[in-house]
């Protein structure tokens, strides 16, 4: 019995001297005059650093086929203007131009002249020529007494008259159906040159020509077979810009 209980109490003794897996184990006593210097048991554990690498190569792949041009998109607000700028040097001056082919200038003209005397019997009588001192491509109806307008622009138009004496001059220079301007001159016992001149502009195909307008009084214009003291001009000075 007595060899029963020494050998439990030895088996006590040894389970009490195995240390706990579940208990650290005990700090070395040191004491304050030691070294510090870790054990060779007690290195700590690194964990080992991971990093992801990845392969380009095996993403990229060949190059695809250019895609279509996107819809263009709205275009945005429009912005201020900018300040105006400094204004810069003059600039050298360029040479000359080659000279323009003078068939293509336009030209229309006209210069003519009545050698008769004339007294009017109607209320509204055309004045009509029968001497030609310039007709460039006859743009002047002489039969008619009127400019036709071939060439639409700026023209500029003159009459001389000679007044008869005792009689009323009443002329009127004509754009189409409407009056422009007025040649007038009171009956005297003295015969006078009187002169009216205008600019019009024109559109195709209008007429231009004098009138002579009877009132109570007679009306009448002078002339000769020896001089010409009646004429009415005209000539393009701008043709209008197409």
């Amino acid at each position: 019995m007595l060899a029963v209980c020494l050998r439990l109490l030895l088996l006590l003794t040894l389970v009490s001297t195995v240390p706990s897996p579940s208990r650290p184990p005990s700090r070395l006593c040191r004491r304050c005059c030691d070294h510090h210097e870790p054990p060779a048991s007690s290195t700590q554990y690194q964990m080992p650093e991971v990093r992801t690498v990845i392969n380009m190569t095996i993403l990229k792949g060949d190059k695809g086929d250019k895609g279509d041009k996107g819809t263009p998109g709205k275009p945005g607000i429009e912005g201020h203007p900018g300040i105006r700028g400094p204004v810069g040097p003059t600039g050298s001056k360029g040479q000359a131009g080659i000279p323009g082919d003078a068939c293509k200038i336009p030209h229309s003209s006209f210069s003519v002249g009545r050698r008769k005397s004339l007294h009017s019997v109607d209320y509204y009588q055309a004045l009509v020529f029968d001497t030609v001192f310039v007709n460039i491509h006859e743009h002047f109806n002489m039969f008619k007494g009127k400019f036709y307008c071939y060439v639409p622009g700026i023209y500029f138009f003159n009459v001389n008259i000679h007044t008869w004496n005792f009689k009323e001059t009443y002329l009127h220079l004509m754009h189409n159906t409407k009056e422009q301007v007025i040649l007038y001159a009171q009956p005297s016992e003295r015969s006078i040159m009187q002169s009216q001149s205008v600019m019009l502009n024109l559109a195709l195909n209008d007429e231009v020509w004098v009138r002579l307008y009877k009132r109570e009084r007679e009306n009448a214009v002078y002339s000769d077979d020896v001089d010409v003291y009646i004429t009415f001009n005209g000539y393009l000075v701008a043709p209008a810009v197409q």
